[in-house]
Protein backbone atom coordinates (compact mmCIF):
# COMPACT_ATOMS: atom_id res chain seq x y z
CA UNK A 1 0.00 0.00 0.00
CA UNK A 2 1.25 3.39 -1.19
CA UNK A 3 2.07 6.03 1.63
CA UNK A 4 3.67 9.16 1.65
CA UNK A 5 6.26 10.11 3.11
CA UNK A 6 5.66 13.42 5.56
CA UNK A 7 7.71 12.62 8.58
CA UNK A 8 11.13 14.43 7.48
CA UNK A 9 8.71 17.89 8.09
CA UNK A 10 8.30 17.71 11.83
CA UNK A 11 12.85 17.39 12.66
CA UNK A 12 13.49 15.87 16.28
CA UNK A 13 14.05 17.78 19.01
CA UNK A 14 17.04 15.44 19.92
CA UNK A 15 18.95 14.24 17.52
CA UNK A 16 22.32 13.66 15.52
CA UNK A 17 21.82 16.59 13.58
CA UNK A 18 21.14 19.03 16.60
CA UNK A 19 23.39 17.44 19.03
CA UNK A 20 26.44 19.35 16.53
CA UNK A 21 28.33 22.48 17.53
CA UNK A 22 26.18 25.38 15.73
CA UNK A 23 29.62 25.97 13.43
CA UNK A 24 29.36 22.18 12.36
CA UNK A 25 25.22 21.96 12.27
CA UNK A 26 25.53 25.17 9.42
CA UNK A 27 28.20 23.65 7.65
CA UNK A 28 25.87 20.06 7.39
CA UNK A 29 22.92 22.45 6.09
CA UNK A 30 25.14 24.21 3.51
CA UNK A 31 26.49 21.11 2.05
CA UNK A 32 25.50 18.93 -0.62
CA UNK A 33 23.59 17.11 2.04
CA UNK A 34 21.21 19.83 2.84
CA UNK A 35 21.34 21.00 -0.38
CA UNK A 36 20.25 17.69 -1.87
CA UNK A 37 17.68 17.55 0.98
CA UNK A 38 15.74 20.65 -0.36
CA UNK A 39 16.26 20.84 -3.76
CA UNK A 40 15.74 16.96 -4.59
CA UNK A 41 14.42 15.02 -1.49
CA UNK A 42 11.90 17.71 -0.52
CA UNK A 43 11.25 18.34 -4.17
CA UNK A 44 9.99 14.99 -5.19
CA UNK A 45 6.12 14.02 -6.07
CA UNK A 46 5.76 10.90 -4.13
CA UNK A 47 2.30 10.52 -5.56
CA UNK A 48 3.40 9.44 -9.02
CA UNK A 49 4.92 6.11 -7.47
CA UNK A 50 1.49 5.04 -6.53
CA UNK A 51 0.96 2.80 -9.38
CA UNK A 52 3.64 0.11 -7.89
CA UNK A 53 1.83 -0.52 -5.22
CA UNK A 54 -1.41 -2.28 -4.17
CA UNK A 55 -4.47 -0.39 -3.51
CA UNK A 56 -5.54 -2.63 -0.63
CA UNK A 57 -5.43 -1.64 3.17
CA UNK A 58 -1.80 -3.49 3.44
CA UNK A 59 1.50 -2.91 4.85
CA UNK A 60 3.06 0.38 3.88
CA UNK A 61 5.90 1.18 1.65
CA UNK A 62 9.03 2.41 2.04
CA UNK A 63 9.15 5.69 1.70
CA UNK A 64 9.53 6.41 -2.30
CA UNK A 65 11.71 9.96 -1.79
CA UNK A 66 14.27 7.47 0.13
CA UNK A 67 14.09 4.68 -2.22
CA UNK A 68 14.49 6.99 -5.42
CA UNK A 69 17.49 9.68 -3.51
CA UNK A 70 19.37 6.48 -2.38
CA UNK A 71 19.68 5.61 -6.48
CA UNK A 72 20.45 8.83 -7.28
CA UNK A 73 22.94 9.13 -4.35
CA UNK A 74 24.72 5.29 -5.24
CA UNK A 75 24.64 6.92 -9.01
CA UNK A 76 26.27 10.02 -8.45
CA UNK A 77 29.45 9.05 -5.96
CA UNK A 78 29.70 5.57 -7.74
CA UNK A 79 28.65 3.62 -5.03
CA UNK A 80 28.18 -0.52 -4.88
CA UNK A 81 24.92 -1.57 -3.54
CA UNK A 82 26.77 -2.88 -0.24
CA UNK A 83 28.41 0.65 -0.07
CA UNK A 84 25.23 2.71 -0.41
CA UNK A 85 23.69 0.56 2.16
CA UNK A 86 26.20 1.07 4.26
CA UNK A 87 26.28 4.85 4.17
CA UNK A 88 22.72 5.14 4.67
CA UNK A 89 22.98 3.18 7.76
CA UNK A 90 25.92 5.01 9.20
CA UNK A 91 26.75 8.49 7.36
CA UNK A 92 25.20 10.93 9.10
CA UNK A 93 25.57 13.38 5.57
CA UNK A 94 23.31 10.56 3.94
CA UNK A 95 21.26 10.17 6.35
CA UNK A 96 20.61 14.00 6.50
CA UNK A 97 20.09 13.85 2.49
CA UNK A 98 17.36 12.04 3.03
CA UNK A 99 14.98 13.83 5.71
CA UNK A 100 16.37 11.68 8.83
CA UNK A 101 17.92 13.28 12.31
CA UNK A 102 18.41 10.15 13.70
CA UNK A 103 20.70 6.94 13.10
CA UNK A 104 17.67 4.33 13.75
CA UNK A 105 15.19 5.76 12.06
CA UNK A 106 13.80 4.62 8.46
CA UNK A 107 15.14 0.97 8.88
CA UNK A 108 14.92 -1.16 5.98
CA UNK A 109 16.25 -4.20 4.10
CA UNK A 110 18.08 -3.80 0.90
CA UNK A 111 15.84 -6.45 -0.85
CA UNK A 112 13.18 -3.36 -0.60
CA UNK A 113 15.34 -1.50 -2.82
CA UNK A 114 16.00 -4.59 -5.22
CA UNK A 115 11.92 -5.14 -5.32
CA UNK A 116 11.43 -1.27 -5.82
CA UNK A 117 14.33 -1.69 -9.15
CA UNK A 118 12.04 -4.29 -10.28
CA UNK A 119 8.70 -2.70 -10.13
CA UNK A 120 10.25 0.26 -11.53
CA UNK A 121 11.17 -2.27 -14.78
CA UNK A 122 8.31 -3.67 -15.29
CA UNK A 123 5.88 -0.88 -15.22
CA UNK A 124 8.45 0.50 -17.89
CA UNK A 125 8.24 -2.06 -19.88
CA UNK A 126 4.52 -2.36 -19.81
CA UNK A 127 3.45 0.89 -20.26
CA UNK A 128 6.46 2.03 -21.95
CA UNK A 129 6.80 5.15 -18.77
CA UNK A 130 9.98 5.44 -16.85
CA UNK A 131 8.95 6.94 -13.81
CA UNK A 132 12.76 7.94 -12.47
CA UNK A 133 12.90 9.87 -15.53
CA UNK A 134 9.52 11.46 -15.25
CA UNK A 135 10.85 12.14 -11.81
CA UNK A 136 14.07 13.74 -13.11
CA UNK A 137 12.69 16.01 -15.38
CA UNK A 138 9.60 17.27 -12.46
CA UNK A 139 12.25 18.15 -9.91
CA UNK A 140 14.54 19.87 -12.44
CA UNK A 141 11.55 21.70 -13.68
CA UNK A 142 10.84 22.51 -10.19
CA UNK A 143 14.37 23.85 -10.01
CA UNK A 144 14.86 26.22 -12.96
CA UNK A 145 11.56 27.97 -11.90
CA UNK A 146 12.37 28.30 -8.22
CA UNK A 147 16.42 29.71 -9.52
CA UNK A 148 15.30 31.48 -12.42
CA UNK A 149 17.17 29.78 -14.82
CA UNK A 150 16.86 30.89 -18.23
CA UNK A 151 16.35 27.91 -20.83
CA UNK A 152 15.70 29.52 -24.16
CA UNK A 153 19.34 29.02 -25.32
CA UNK A 154 20.51 25.17 -24.74
CA UNK A 155 23.67 22.66 -25.64
CA UNK A 156 23.91 19.01 -26.44
CA UNK A 157 26.58 16.71 -26.22
CA UNK A 158 26.58 12.81 -26.38
CA UNK A 159 28.82 10.29 -25.34
CA UNK A 160 29.51 6.62 -25.43
CA UNK A 161 29.08 4.57 -22.12
CA UNK A 162 29.67 0.86 -21.44
CA UNK A 163 27.63 -1.40 -19.77
CA UNK A 164 28.74 -4.41 -17.52
CA UNK A 165 29.56 -7.01 -19.95
CA UNK A 166 32.61 -8.98 -20.90
CA UNK A 167 34.02 -8.66 -24.11
CA UNK A 168 33.94 -11.39 -25.86
CA UNK A 169 34.07 -12.87 -29.80
CA UNK A 170 31.48 -14.62 -32.21
CA UNK A 171 32.64 -17.85 -31.26
CA UNK A 172 32.48 -17.60 -28.04
CA UNK A 173 29.03 -15.90 -27.81
CA UNK A 174 27.79 -18.62 -29.86
CA UNK A 175 29.24 -21.34 -27.12
CA UNK A 176 27.67 -19.58 -24.43
CA UNK A 177 24.52 -18.99 -25.63
CA UNK A 178 24.93 -22.96 -26.55
CA UNK A 179 25.09 -23.13 -22.81
CA UNK A 180 22.41 -21.55 -21.78
CA UNK A 181 19.99 -23.29 -24.31
CA UNK A 182 21.28 -26.90 -22.74
CA UNK A 183 20.97 -25.72 -18.82
CA UNK A 184 16.69 -24.75 -19.65
CA UNK A 185 15.85 -28.60 -21.22
CA UNK A 186 14.17 -30.80 -19.32
CA UNK A 187 15.80 -34.55 -18.64
CA UNK A 188 14.66 -36.20 -21.07
CA UNK A 189 15.55 -33.39 -24.17
CA UNK A 190 19.22 -33.47 -22.05
CA UNK A 191 20.02 -37.23 -22.37
CA UNK A 192 18.25 -37.17 -25.99
CA UNK A 193 20.55 -34.26 -26.95
CA UNK A 194 23.49 -34.90 -24.84
CA UNK A 195 25.77 -36.04 -27.83
CA UNK A 196 24.64 -32.45 -29.78
CA UNK A 197 25.83 -31.10 -26.64
CA UNK A 198 28.95 -32.50 -25.63
CA UNK A 199 31.42 -30.80 -27.72
CA UNK A 200 30.38 -27.35 -25.87
CA UNK A 201 30.17 -28.63 -22.12
CA UNK A 202 33.32 -29.99 -21.34
CA UNK A 203 34.86 -26.30 -20.02
CA UNK A 204 33.52 -22.43 -20.27
CA UNK A 205 33.22 -20.29 -23.76
CA UNK A 206 36.49 -18.93 -23.27
CA UNK A 207 38.11 -21.96 -22.54
CA UNK A 208 36.41 -23.21 -25.75
CA UNK A 209 37.32 -20.22 -27.59
CA UNK A 210 41.37 -20.15 -26.48
CA UNK A 211 41.92 -23.57 -27.48
CA UNK A 212 41.00 -22.62 -31.26
CA UNK A 213 44.31 -21.11 -32.68
CA UNK A 214 44.28 -19.60 -36.15
CA UNK A 215 41.95 -17.62 -38.51
CA UNK A 216 40.93 -21.09 -40.67
CA UNK A 217 40.64 -23.15 -37.00
CA UNK A 218 37.96 -20.18 -36.14
CA UNK A 219 36.04 -20.39 -39.33
CA UNK A 220 35.80 -24.46 -39.02
CA UNK A 221 34.52 -24.32 -35.51
CA UNK A 222 31.96 -20.94 -36.92
CA UNK A 223 30.55 -23.53 -39.59
CA UNK A 224 30.34 -26.41 -37.08
CA UNK A 225 28.20 -24.41 -34.11
CA UNK A 226 26.33 -22.52 -36.95
CA UNK A 227 25.17 -26.03 -38.04
CA UNK A 228 24.45 -27.94 -34.46
CA UNK A 229 22.99 -24.68 -33.65
CA UNK A 230 20.49 -24.67 -36.83
CA UNK A 231 19.37 -28.27 -36.33
CA UNK A 232 18.92 -27.16 -32.48
CA UNK A 233 16.79 -24.27 -33.26
CA UNK A 234 14.17 -26.64 -35.58
CA UNK A 235 14.15 -29.49 -33.08
CA UNK A 236 13.12 -27.62 -29.81
CA UNK A 237 10.63 -24.46 -31.49
CA UNK A 238 7.85 -26.52 -30.41
CA UNK A 239 8.55 -26.69 -26.71
CA UNK A 240 10.91 -23.49 -25.95
CA UNK A 241 10.29 -20.83 -28.63
CA UNK A 242 8.86 -18.81 -25.50
CA UNK A 243 12.04 -19.31 -23.50
CA UNK A 244 14.36 -16.90 -23.25
CA UNK A 245 17.51 -18.80 -24.04
CA UNK A 246 15.78 -20.00 -27.41
CA UNK A 247 15.29 -16.38 -28.46
CA UNK A 248 18.31 -15.61 -27.51
CA UNK A 249 20.51 -18.43 -29.77
CA UNK A 250 17.79 -17.62 -32.35
CA UNK A 251 19.07 -13.87 -32.86
CA UNK A 252 22.72 -15.09 -32.12
CA UNK A 253 22.45 -17.38 -35.46
CA UNK A 254 20.63 -15.02 -37.40
CA UNK A 255 23.24 -12.05 -36.70
CA UNK A 256 26.06 -14.22 -37.60
CA UNK A 257 24.86 -16.98 -40.34
CA UNK A 258 23.37 -16.58 -43.72
CA UNK A 259 20.10 -18.88 -43.51
CA UNK A 260 20.25 -22.06 -45.25
CA UNK A 261 18.85 -22.34 -49.29
CA UNK A 262 15.90 -24.20 -49.09
CA UNK A 263 15.62 -26.55 -52.55
CA UNK A 264 13.54 -29.28 -53.22
CA UNK A 265 15.61 -32.24 -52.80
CA UNK A 266 17.33 -30.99 -49.35
CA UNK A 267 18.36 -28.29 -46.77
CA UNK A 268 22.19 -27.06 -47.41
CA UNK A 269 23.79 -26.43 -44.26
CA UNK A 270 23.53 -22.39 -42.92
CA UNK A 271 26.77 -20.58 -43.96
CA UNK A 272 28.68 -18.01 -41.24
CA UNK A 273 28.78 -14.87 -42.55
CA UNK A 274 32.04 -12.66 -43.03
CA UNK A 275 33.16 -10.11 -40.18
CA UNK A 276 32.13 -7.44 -42.71
CA UNK A 277 28.94 -8.87 -42.81
CA UNK A 278 27.90 -8.56 -39.32
CA UNK A 279 25.52 -5.45 -38.59
CA UNK A 280 26.57 -2.71 -35.91
CA UNK A 281 22.77 -4.07 -33.94
CA UNK A 282 24.29 -7.77 -33.48
CA UNK A 283 24.42 -9.46 -30.32
CA UNK A 284 27.27 -7.96 -28.08
CA UNK A 285 26.31 -10.31 -25.16
CA UNK A 286 23.84 -12.85 -23.86
CA UNK A 287 23.54 -11.01 -20.78
CA UNK A 288 22.51 -7.33 -22.35
CA UNK A 289 20.33 -7.88 -25.48
CA UNK A 290 20.61 -4.01 -26.03
CA UNK A 291 23.69 -2.79 -26.27
CA UNK A 292 25.26 -2.28 -29.80
CA UNK A 293 28.86 -2.30 -31.68
CA UNK A 294 29.84 1.57 -33.09
CA UNK A 295 33.44 2.50 -34.60
CA UNK A 296 33.86 5.96 -33.96
CA UNK A 297 37.03 7.78 -35.60
CA UNK A 298 39.72 5.22 -34.40
CA UNK A 299 37.45 3.71 -31.13
CA UNK A 300 35.75 0.40 -31.17
CA UNK A 301 32.65 0.67 -28.63
CA UNK A 302 29.92 -1.89 -27.24
CA UNK A 303 27.16 -0.68 -25.23
CA UNK A 304 25.43 2.56 -25.50
CA UNK A 305 24.69 6.14 -25.67
CA UNK A 306 24.36 8.77 -23.67
CA UNK A 307 22.80 12.28 -24.78
CA UNK A 308 22.85 14.96 -22.34
CA UNK A 309 20.82 18.49 -22.64
CA UNK A 310 21.77 21.44 -20.18
CA UNK A 311 21.03 25.49 -20.16
CA UNK A 312 23.65 27.42 -21.55
CA UNK A 313 22.01 31.12 -21.67
CA UNK A 314 24.78 33.72 -20.65
CA UNK A 315 23.15 35.69 -18.61
CA UNK A 316 22.55 32.82 -16.47
CA UNK A 317 24.91 32.68 -13.07
CA UNK A 318 24.00 28.49 -13.05
CA UNK A 319 23.03 25.99 -15.64
CA UNK A 320 21.49 23.16 -14.84
CA UNK A 321 20.86 19.38 -16.79
CA UNK A 322 17.71 19.25 -18.03
CA UNK A 323 17.36 15.93 -20.23
CA UNK A 324 19.24 12.91 -20.16
CA UNK A 325 18.75 9.97 -23.29
CA UNK A 326 20.02 6.31 -23.20
CA UNK A 327 19.91 4.59 -26.62
CA UNK A 328 22.13 1.62 -28.21
CA UNK A 329 25.46 3.39 -29.00
CA UNK A 330 24.89 2.64 -33.02
CA UNK A 331 21.70 5.53 -32.78
CA UNK A 332 22.91 8.73 -34.77
CA UNK A 333 23.04 12.19 -32.80
CA UNK A 334 20.44 13.45 -35.18
CA UNK A 335 17.86 10.68 -33.87
CA UNK A 336 18.44 11.90 -30.34
CA UNK A 337 18.23 15.30 -31.12
CA UNK A 338 14.65 14.88 -32.92
CA UNK A 339 13.44 12.55 -30.08
CA UNK A 340 14.54 14.73 -27.54
CA UNK A 341 13.25 17.86 -28.55
CA UNK A 342 9.37 17.56 -28.78
CA UNK A 343 10.12 17.09 -24.58
CA UNK A 344 12.46 20.07 -24.17
CA UNK A 345 10.19 22.52 -26.08
CA UNK A 346 7.04 21.48 -23.84
CA UNK A 347 8.67 21.60 -20.74
CA UNK A 348 11.76 24.63 -21.16
CA UNK A 349 10.34 26.30 -24.05
CA UNK A 350 13.75 25.97 -25.78
CA UNK A 351 14.62 28.30 -28.76
CA UNK A 352 17.87 27.91 -29.49
CA UNK A 353 20.12 24.62 -29.56
CA UNK A 354 24.11 24.56 -29.48
CA UNK A 355 25.49 21.67 -30.77
CA UNK A 356 28.51 19.33 -32.49
CA UNK A 357 28.23 18.80 -36.00
CA UNK A 358 26.77 15.17 -35.68
CA UNK A 359 23.34 16.49 -35.06
CA UNK A 360 22.66 17.76 -38.21
CA UNK A 361 20.46 16.24 -40.60
CA UNK A 362 17.07 15.46 -42.20
CA UNK A 363 15.49 13.80 -38.81
CA UNK A 364 16.62 16.37 -36.74
CA UNK A 365 15.56 19.12 -39.51
CA UNK A 366 12.24 18.07 -39.60
CA UNK A 367 11.83 17.92 -35.98
CA UNK A 368 13.68 21.46 -35.49
CA UNK A 369 10.75 22.80 -38.10
CA UNK A 370 8.40 21.79 -36.15
CA UNK A 371 9.21 22.72 -32.59
CA UNK A 372 10.62 26.07 -34.04
CA UNK A 373 13.72 25.63 -32.55
CA UNK A 374 16.96 27.00 -34.49
CA UNK A 375 20.03 24.55 -34.34
CA UNK A 376 23.63 26.34 -34.27
CA UNK A 377 26.98 23.79 -34.85
CA UNK A 378 29.72 24.35 -33.69
CA UNK A 379 30.94 21.90 -37.31
CA UNK A 380 29.28 20.72 -40.13
CA UNK A 381 29.64 17.10 -41.24
CA UNK A 382 31.04 16.41 -44.86
CA UNK A 383 33.60 18.13 -46.48
CA UNK A 384 34.64 21.23 -45.92
CA UNK A 385 33.50 24.43 -48.90
CA UNK A 386 35.99 25.04 -51.43
CA UNK A 387 37.80 28.33 -50.76
CA UNK A 388 37.97 28.99 -54.15
CA UNK A 389 34.14 29.03 -55.21
CA UNK A 390 30.76 30.30 -53.66
CA UNK A 391 28.73 27.40 -51.43
CA UNK A 392 25.28 27.42 -50.80
CA UNK A 393 26.13 28.92 -47.30
CA UNK A 394 27.06 32.24 -48.96
CA UNK A 395 23.75 32.47 -49.82
CA UNK A 396 20.72 33.81 -47.60
CA UNK A 397 17.64 31.70 -47.73
CA UNK A 398 14.55 32.47 -46.32
CA UNK A 399 12.31 29.76 -44.93
CA UNK A 400 8.07 29.54 -45.24
CA UNK A 401 7.09 28.62 -41.82
CA UNK A 402 6.05 25.46 -43.25
CA UNK A 403 10.38 25.28 -44.20
CA UNK A 404 9.92 25.76 -47.82
CA UNK A 405 12.67 28.40 -49.40
CA UNK A 406 11.07 31.47 -50.37
CA UNK A 407 13.96 34.00 -51.01
CA UNK A 408 17.31 34.12 -51.93
CA UNK A 409 19.40 36.48 -51.59
CA UNK A 410 22.81 36.26 -53.31
CA UNK A 411 26.45 37.55 -51.36
CA UNK A 412 26.10 40.97 -53.32
CA UNK A 413 23.12 41.92 -52.09
CA UNK A 414 20.35 40.85 -54.79
CA UNK A 415 16.91 39.17 -53.17
CA UNK A 416 14.81 37.21 -55.67
CA UNK A 417 12.08 34.85 -55.34
CA UNK A 418 12.57 30.65 -54.71
CA UNK A 419 10.19 28.86 -56.91
CA UNK A 420 9.76 25.38 -57.13
CA UNK A 421 11.26 23.75 -60.00
CA UNK A 422 8.90 21.89 -63.10
CA UNK A 423 9.67 18.57 -62.02
CA UNK A 424 8.21 20.12 -58.35
CA UNK A 425 11.32 17.66 -56.78
CA UNK A 426 14.00 21.11 -56.13
CA UNK A 427 13.95 24.62 -56.17
CA UNK A 428 15.45 27.44 -58.22
CA UNK A 429 15.76 31.08 -57.83
CA UNK A 430 16.34 33.50 -61.16
CA UNK A 431 18.97 36.16 -61.09
CA UNK A 432 18.97 39.25 -62.79
CA UNK A 433 21.23 38.76 -66.09
CA UNK A 434 22.79 42.33 -65.82
CA UNK A 435 23.64 42.32 -62.54
CA UNK A 436 24.83 39.07 -62.52
CA UNK A 437 26.93 39.47 -65.72
CA UNK A 438 28.87 42.38 -63.94
CA UNK A 439 28.99 40.92 -60.66
CA UNK A 440 32.76 40.42 -59.55
CA UNK A 441 31.71 37.16 -58.18
CA UNK A 442 30.48 35.43 -61.41
CA UNK A 443 33.05 33.59 -62.21
CA UNK A 444 33.14 31.68 -58.41
CA UNK A 445 29.14 31.96 -58.37
CA UNK A 446 26.91 28.82 -58.41
CA UNK A 447 24.41 30.57 -60.23
CA UNK A 448 24.65 30.03 -64.02
CA UNK A 449 22.83 31.26 -67.05
CA UNK A 450 20.12 29.19 -68.59
CA UNK A 451 20.50 27.88 -72.60
CA UNK A 452 17.30 29.30 -73.47
CA UNK A 453 16.38 31.81 -70.28
CA UNK A 454 19.25 34.27 -70.18
CA UNK A 455 18.88 34.17 -66.73
CA UNK A 456 21.10 32.93 -64.04
CA UNK A 457 20.05 30.49 -62.40
CA UNK A 458 20.62 29.00 -58.99
CA UNK A 459 18.99 25.49 -58.00
CA UNK A 460 19.09 23.42 -54.93
CA UNK A 461 16.85 21.23 -52.96
CA UNK A 462 14.88 21.45 -49.53
CA UNK A 463 17.59 19.39 -47.70
CA UNK A 464 20.58 21.09 -49.32
CA UNK A 465 18.84 24.63 -48.53
CA UNK A 466 18.29 23.53 -44.60
CA UNK A 467 22.16 22.16 -44.64
CA UNK A 468 23.10 25.40 -46.20
CA UNK A 469 21.84 27.63 -43.34
CA UNK A 470 22.84 24.85 -40.70
CA UNK A 471 26.47 26.12 -42.30
CA UNK A 472 25.72 29.77 -42.53
CA UNK A 473 24.84 29.61 -38.53
CA UNK A 474 28.04 27.66 -37.79
CA UNK A 475 30.15 29.67 -39.46
CA UNK A 476 29.03 33.06 -37.44
CA UNK A 477 29.23 31.17 -34.28
CA UNK A 478 32.95 30.05 -34.96
CA UNK A 479 33.31 33.92 -35.61
CA UNK A 480 31.96 34.55 -32.58
CA UNK A 481 34.58 35.67 -29.47
CA UNK A 482 32.41 32.66 -27.25
CA UNK A 483 31.82 29.07 -28.04
CA UNK A 484 28.98 28.42 -25.41
CA UNK A 485 28.73 24.60 -26.86
CA UNK A 486 32.20 23.33 -25.58
CA UNK A 487 31.35 23.55 -21.87
CA UNK A 488 28.81 20.77 -22.31
CA UNK A 489 31.74 18.39 -22.85
CA UNK A 490 32.88 19.03 -19.12
CA UNK A 491 29.21 18.31 -18.19
CA UNK A 492 29.09 14.77 -19.94
CA UNK A 493 32.47 14.36 -18.09
CA UNK A 494 31.01 14.71 -14.56
CA UNK A 495 28.12 12.44 -15.19
CA UNK A 496 30.43 10.05 -16.13
CA UNK A 497 33.07 10.52 -13.69
CA UNK A 498 31.76 8.03 -10.71
CA UNK A 499 32.02 5.67 -13.23
CA UNK A 500 35.28 4.11 -14.29
CA UNK A 501 36.93 4.25 -17.78
CA UNK A 502 32.86 5.35 -18.70
CA UNK A 503 32.09 1.66 -17.87
CA UNK A 504 28.83 1.32 -16.07
CA UNK A 505 27.93 -1.75 -13.46
CA UNK A 506 24.30 -2.65 -14.65
CA UNK A 507 23.39 -3.63 -17.77
CA UNK A 508 20.57 -3.32 -20.23
CA UNK A 509 18.71 0.12 -21.22
CA UNK A 510 16.73 0.35 -18.47
CA UNK A 511 19.19 0.41 -15.71
CA UNK A 512 21.77 2.09 -17.69
CA UNK A 513 19.60 4.70 -17.97
CA UNK A 514 18.56 5.35 -14.25
CA UNK A 515 22.22 4.87 -13.11
CA UNK A 516 23.10 8.10 -16.04
CA UNK A 517 20.35 10.10 -14.87
CA UNK A 518 21.06 9.64 -11.09
CA UNK A 519 24.60 10.62 -11.67
CA UNK A 520 22.93 13.89 -13.69
CA UNK A 521 20.64 14.72 -10.41
CA UNK A 522 23.50 14.47 -8.17
CA UNK A 523 25.26 16.76 -10.63
CA UNK A 524 22.64 19.21 -10.62
CA UNK A 525 22.80 19.17 -6.86
CA UNK A 526 26.14 20.25 -6.67
CA UNK A 527 25.96 22.80 -8.72
CA UNK A 528 23.29 24.34 -7.10
CA UNK A 529 25.51 24.15 -3.91
CA UNK A 530 28.26 25.59 -5.18
CA UNK A 531 26.11 28.47 -6.78
CA UNK A 532 24.48 28.96 -3.17
CA UNK A 533 27.42 28.81 -1.47
CA UNK A 534 28.94 31.44 -3.67
CA UNK A 535 25.86 33.66 -3.40
CA UNK A 536 26.31 33.62 0.69
CA UNK A 537 29.38 34.15 0.83
CA UNK A 538 29.30 37.59 -1.74
CA UNK A 539 26.30 38.93 0.72
CA UNK A 540 28.34 38.54 3.78
CA UNK A 541 31.39 40.52 1.75
CA UNK A 542 28.99 42.87 0.81
CA UNK A 543 27.82 43.06 4.53
CA UNK A 544 31.41 43.48 5.44
CA UNK A 545 31.86 46.26 2.92
CA UNK A 546 28.63 48.13 4.11
CA UNK A 547 29.67 48.29 7.57
CA UNK A 548 32.76 49.30 6.82
CA UNK A 549 31.71 52.14 4.96
CA UNK A 550 29.43 53.52 7.49
CA UNK A 551 31.88 53.18 10.15
CA UNK A 552 30.68 50.45 12.42
CA UNK A 553 33.10 48.75 14.46
CA UNK A 554 32.14 45.90 16.79
CA UNK A 555 32.04 46.29 20.31
CA UNK A 556 35.18 44.13 21.76
CA UNK A 557 34.91 41.17 23.87
CA UNK A 558 34.41 42.29 27.63
CA UNK A 559 37.46 40.02 29.91
CA UNK A 560 35.44 37.66 33.08
CA UNK A 561 37.10 39.98 35.29
CA UNK A 562 35.19 42.93 33.63
CA UNK A 563 32.40 40.85 33.65
CA UNK A 564 32.36 40.12 36.97
CA UNK A 565 32.48 43.59 38.44
CA UNK A 566 29.85 44.37 36.74
CA UNK A 567 27.43 42.00 38.44
CA UNK A 568 28.91 43.06 41.28
CA UNK A 569 27.91 46.40 40.75
CA UNK A 570 24.66 45.78 39.80
CA UNK A 571 23.79 43.42 42.57
CA UNK A 572 25.91 42.97 45.02
CA UNK A 573 26.69 46.73 45.78
CA UNK A 574 23.21 48.20 45.81
CA UNK A 575 22.34 46.08 48.78
CA UNK A 576 25.06 46.58 50.36
CA UNK A 577 24.26 50.42 50.38
CA UNK A 578 20.53 49.52 51.39
CA UNK A 579 21.94 47.31 54.33
CA UNK A 580 23.81 50.61 55.31
CA UNK A 581 21.10 53.19 55.58
CA UNK A 582 18.90 50.46 57.83
CA UNK A 583 21.08 50.14 60.27
CA UNK A 584 22.53 46.55 59.79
Amino acid sequence: MFKKNSKHQQPALISAASELPEKQRKRLEHSWAGTFYKEFFCRLEEKAFAVLYSALPSRPNVPVNVLVGLEALKAGFGWSDAEMYENYCYNLQVRYALGYDRLGDGDFEIRSLYYFRERLSKYNAEQGINLLEKAFEQITDAQIVALKIRTGMQRMDSTQIASNIVSASRLQLLVEAIQRMERILNEADKVRLAETFAPYLKDSAGHYTYRVKGKEAVQEHLQKIGETIYSLLLDLKSAYAARTAYQVLARIFNDNFHLPAQSSREESSPKAKENKELTSDCLQSVDDLEASYRTKGTGHYKGYVANVTETCDPENELQLITKVQVAPNNVDDTQLLAEALPNLKERTAVKTMLTDGGYGGEDSDAALLEQDVKLIQTAIRGRSPNPGKLHLSDFTIKFTPKGKPSKVTCPQGQTVLAQTSSRKKAFVAHFNTGICRDCPLADKCLARPGKRDGRYHLRFTQVKARASERRRCSRAQTQADRNLRAAVEATVRSIKHPFPAGKLPVRGKFRMFCMVTGSAAVANVRRIQRYLEAKRKLENDQMKTLKEKEGFQEQPSVSFYVFLNAVFRAWVAPKTFEQVNLGH
